[in-house]
């Protein structure tokens, strides 16, 4: 596998970087167990003080920070600064947490006294993509080490100058060699970490497909695994919606990141009575984008990460329109240096149609008129995925009861799908399982022991 740096902007290599061999990931391995051994010993208050020192590294450096983000996947650079931001207060909300979380919870049996105590598994394993370089990180990470575990991870093979800025963030902020550590490996060295019976999780964001791989290693070797896997987050507009407040927040939640996000709105379903106006509107908020240089504050659209990714892209789009999807605008490459795509819209998707159940991991929104909510409803949840989803309505109560109706596992009221460190953030059917965030997400890897105290003088 090649670890290399490629400005999507200009698509020019900037950096490669090698590989790791076996006898090298193995030293790692070993380091981290060792490590571990320390590590777990450790009480909350000298675990969240390296925390609170690498949260506020992040926020000092963030431009030092930012910059490789929009260097290696081309996030625009205010974005990449809120992902610095919003990544510094994930490790923070665990070290401030943690020890409330993790509090022996106390049992009460017929007979003798009870708790169940959290204690660390070891070393865990984490496969992270490219798409928010440090967030991904920080959320498996913070709550995972405030716990007692050690990570090891394995992060996309575009965005490796992110990779050891994160690691190097941790031994900034006094961590132990071994606390944290970043892996450049092949897909066969990620079998070889997985197999390993050193490792006691593995956690995976990324595609359908990869999370199946990850998934059947880790389950072959009776391991616990979180997969947060791919979406196609419904957009569902009512007719009693603001409509303007509603394609404010359509537009933010199709182009956020150039759409390049698990949770961007990728299926957008308008009651028929304001289709017709708010294509109209979400038409001419796209058409005055302005593509450039992501380090450019003038620039509102940026490239896709990878030339793959926009090739795949061009092809879905070419092969729903084959299908007999309508092409409203956009579908093509923008004539200019680097990974750019004109944003697109696609109308008319039936459902035998490729598209109907693909997610489009970018600047593509597909539109689908309904009735009523009783069919907004059905359509939302006749997907493969189940991550998340919006409804927009004035009608609070109408929107719980909707909300309450879609097989997702998060869906926001007049307002994107979205993160934050204390809500639980995961998906069901092919969006994956397990929860990241919040009290829940740190609940994943630990052994919830129970013990259990027989009173002196009970009888025998």
């Amino acid at each position: 596998m090649s670890y290399q740096s490629i400005n999507p902007n200009t698509g020019q290599v900037t950096n490669i970087f090698n590989q790791l061999n076996y006898i090298e990931l193995e030293k790692h391995v070993e380091t981290a167990s060792d490590c571990f051994t320390l590590w777990r010993k450790t009480s909350y208050s000298e675990r969240s003080a390296i925390l609170v020192k690498a949260a506020g590294l992040m926020r000092e450096r963030i431009d030092e920070f930012a910059r490789p983000v929009t260097m290696e996947m081309g996030k625009l650079l205010e974005q990449a600064r809120g992902e610095v931001l919003v990544s510094a207060d994930i490790i923070e909300y665990y070290a401030e947490n943690a020890a409330e979380f993790l509090a022996p919870h106390i049992l009460t049996p017929s007979l003798g006294s009870a708790y169940i105590e959290n204690s660390p598994l070891g070393i865990l394993f984490g496969v992270q993509p490219w798409n928010f370089p440090y967030y991904q990180l920080a959320r498996f990470t913070a709550p995972n080490l405030m716990a007692g575990n050690v990570v090891m991870v394995k992060h996309a093979a575009c965005v490796p100058q992110c990779a050891l800025a994160f690691e190097q963030l941790w031994l900034d902020a006094g961590a132990p060699e071994g606390l944290y550590t970043n892996l450049f490996i092949s897909y066969d060295q990620v079998n070889r970490v997985i197999d390993d019976r050193r490792i006691k999780g593995v956690a995976l964001t990324g595609s359908v497909e990869a999370g199946r791989s990850v998934a059947e290693r880790a389950g072959k070797n009776l391991k616990k695994s979180t997969m947060e896997l791919g979406g196609s987050d419904v957009f569902i507009v009512l007719e009693d919606a603001d409509l303007d407040r509603a394609v404010y927040w359509a537009i933010w939640a199709k182009m956020n990141n150039t759409g390049q996000c698990c949770v961007a709105a990728k299926r957008f379903i308008l009651v028929e009575s304001v289709a017709d106006g708010f294509i109209a509107s979400f038409q001419k908020a796209l058409r005055a984008l302005v593509p450039g240089d992501p380090m450019e504050s003038a620039t509102t659209l940026g490239p896709l990460s990878t030339e793959s990714a926009l090739l795949k892209l061009l092809e879905q789009v070419a092969r729903a329109v084959t299908a007999g999807a309508t092409l409203v605008m956009g579908g093509k490459r923008i004539d200019r240096p680097g990974f750019f795509m004109e944003p697109t819209i696609l109308t008319n998707i039936a459902r035998g149609n490729p598209a109907y159940n693909e997610e489009f991991f970018g600047p593509v929104a597909m539109f689908f008129r309904v009735k009523d909510e009783d069919e907004a409803i059905a359509l939302a949840n006749d997907s493969e995925f189940g991550l998340g989803g919006s409804v927009f309505t004035q009608d609070i109560e109408r929107a719980k009861r909707i909300a309450s109706s879609i097989d997702t596992g998060m869906v926001f009221i007049n307002h994107p799908t979205w993160t934050s460190p204390d809500l639980p953030f995961g998906g069901v059917k092919n969006s994956g399982y397990g929860r990241e965030l919040s009290s829940l997400g740190i609940q994943e890897f630990v052994n919830k022991k129970l013990i259990r105290v027989q009173a002196l003088d009970a009888p025998a």
